[in-house]
């Protein structure tokens, strides 16, 4: 019945979101999903992001541009839940143009509601870490000023994208006056406001075409139809509300986010797929239960290339942790769940999975909300035995060895939602679809 469920309704938004601490390959997921799809949308988060995508022996790094962005046949959205840096869109196209990107002005469609990220607001993230760092309090942040960009659309200082159409001498009256504000709480931010205001009134023009009402576009695409796919940023995890707060990012990454950050009603959300690794991954500080300070930890991270497509960071590694899986189904309410990276724990011996949590002796009836607790849990394991023998490449799953068969088949059993596709390698097209 739930893979009957994943399976159905072919029309409506199909939403990927990553069900762990980010990192997950939701990018992988998204390109394959948009090669028949006539939309492919952004809604949460800004360049903190880090998708990749392979196609043959090229990687292609997203951090604003949807994975879709390479279907020649898709639109791409950034929809009004981003947060923009435009200097940071600019030279991302660039890179991947020098890798083969085209076209993409044709595709690409950006909301002109979404909220600009500015130069000084990625100062400020780097000012305001320094300052937790002398209390020893850092969030690893990645400094892109995605945190500093909600906080002043929060408090209605932010400027949107519309705003660069708009009445010239209000934005620059606008601009002046959100970074005096910033200026007196950081004084040693120092900012060329003339060489700004310029800098945006040429982005303004080279995006012009590119700028709409994504959110009538997007909901009239769904009244015609037409395959619509939502790419989440960051993971569940990481949510500004779900999350192991403090240590999160600034957005909302679950379910809840698609409506606001686009602008679509919940009804129209048909299919929800969440994206987790065979193994778990965290960057930054925060608690992370099942995490390996060992040499199998340090294998996981060399094998995988465990290293962040944003900040180049070595990612924190450990075995899959279920308490997660099953608080972020719960919240997302996953229909499928894709399964990346299997092929990293080819040469294990065993594989570990971690079922439950304690504190103080006894099981943990839900996921704790306070970090303190969280850093104190002593979780429970059980240990399936591995397969030691390469997967890389395998395009079926009756093909695959009977211990990994085994090892899905667990997860499937314990986070209660069925696994529709299995990642055995780096490239494109190593993904099983098992249903």
């Amino acid at each position: 019945q739930k893979k009957k469920k994943a399976m159905s309704a072919e029309s409506g938004v199909s939403v990927v979101l990553g069900g762990q601490w980010g990192d997950e390959g939701k990018g992988k997921l998204v390109d394959l999903l948009a090669q028949d799809a006539s939309v492919v949308c952004r809604c949460n988060g800004g360049n903190n992001a880090g998708h990749t995508v392979q196609v043959g022996s090229v990687k292609f790094f997203f951090h604003l541009l949807p994975s879709g962005i390479i279907n020649a046949n898709c639109k791409s959205i950034i929809g009004n839940g981003v947060v923009l840096h435009l200097p940071g869109l600019f030279a991302e196209i660039e890179e991947n143009e020098a890798k083969g990107l085209t076209d993409w002005r044709d595709r690409l469609l950006i909301s002109d509601r979404t909220h600009l990220v500015f130069d000084c607001h990625q100062e400020i993230d780097g000012l305001l870490e320094q300052e937790r760092a002398k209390s020893k309090s850092s969030l690893g942040t990645t400094k892109k000023g995605i945190g500093p960009t909600y906080a002043a659309k929060s408090a209605r200082i932010g400027l949107r994208v519309c705003d660069l159409y708009g009445d010239p001498g209000v934005f620059e009256q606008k601009f002046r006056s959100m970074v005096a504000g910033y200026q007196i709480r950081f004084p040693a931010l120092k900012v060329d406001v003339e060489a700004e205001l310029k800098r945006y009134r040429e982005f303004a023009e080279r995006i012009r075409p590119m700028v709409c009402d994504t959110i009538t576009y997007v909901n009239k695409a769904i009244k015609e139809k037409k395959k619509v796919i939502v790419e989440g940023a960051n993971a569940a995890m990481l949510d500004i509300d779900f999350g192991t707060y403090p240590y999160v990012t600034s957005s909302n990454c679950t379910a809840g986010a698609v409506c606001t950050g686009l602008g679509i009603p919940p009804r129209d959300v048909t299919r929800a797929y969440g994206v987790m690794k065979a193994y778990t991954t965290r960057v930054g500080s925060g608690a992370f239960p099942t995490e390996l300070n060992n040499d199998l930890g340090e294998k996981m991270r060399n094998i995988g290339h465990e290293y962040g497509v944003t900040t180049g960071r070595p990612r924190r590694c450990g075995w899959f942790d279920a308490m997660v899986a099953r608080y972020t189904t719960m919240v997302n309410g996953f229909t499928s769940i894709a399964l990346s990276k299997l092929d990293i724990l080819d040469t294990f011996e065993e594989v570990k999975i971690g079922v439950a949590y304690k504190l103080d002796g006894k099981n943990l009836e839900s996921f704790p909300a306070e970090q303190s607790q969280l850093t104190k849990v002593e979780v429970e394991y059980i240990s399936l035995p591995g397969w030691k023998t390469s997967i890389v490449g395998v395009k079926s799953f009756s093909d695959l060895p009977a211990n990994a068969q085994a090892y899905i088949r667990k997860l499937e059993e314990i986070i209660d939602v069925p696994i529709q596709w299995v990642g055995t390698g780096p490239a494109r097209d190593d993904m099983i679809q098992v249903f």
